[in-house]
């Protein structure tokens, strides 16, 4: 799977993060979300976002990654911040079973 950041410092932040190894949990039949990485720094970057294919973003109330393998039946929703977008991969993850390990790495 790859992806291309976004330019906020929220994405900034998550890059710090890597490498990073995360559980991976279906939520809601349209996103892949997890909870083991620190917080994320939400200054400078958009209050909220409607969650889209592909979208890597951060849920700052809940301090989650979400990656959307579906776009969000809720439309925008406060909190979530756009960090990124899966490029190549998204089958693959969505195919991936529940509470699923997967390290993320920047190349």
């Amino acid at each position: 799977m790859k992806a291309t950041l976004a330019d906020n410092d929220t994405a900034r932040d998550f890059y710090r993060t890597l490498p990073l190894e995360i559980r991976l949990e279906n939520y809601a039949g349209v996103e892949k979300i997890g909870y083991d990485l620190p917080k994320l720094s939400t200054k400078n970057s958009p209050k909220g976002y409607a969650g889209q294919a592909g979208d890597l973003t951060y849920y700052a109330p809940w301090g989650n990654l979400a990656i959307f393998t579906e776009h969000s039946h809720v439309g925008y929703a406060n909190g979530l911040i756009y960090v990124g977008k899966i490029t190549q991969g998204l089958a693959e993850l969505k195919a991936l079973p529940d509470n699923a390990r997967v390290r993320i790495t920047a190349e």
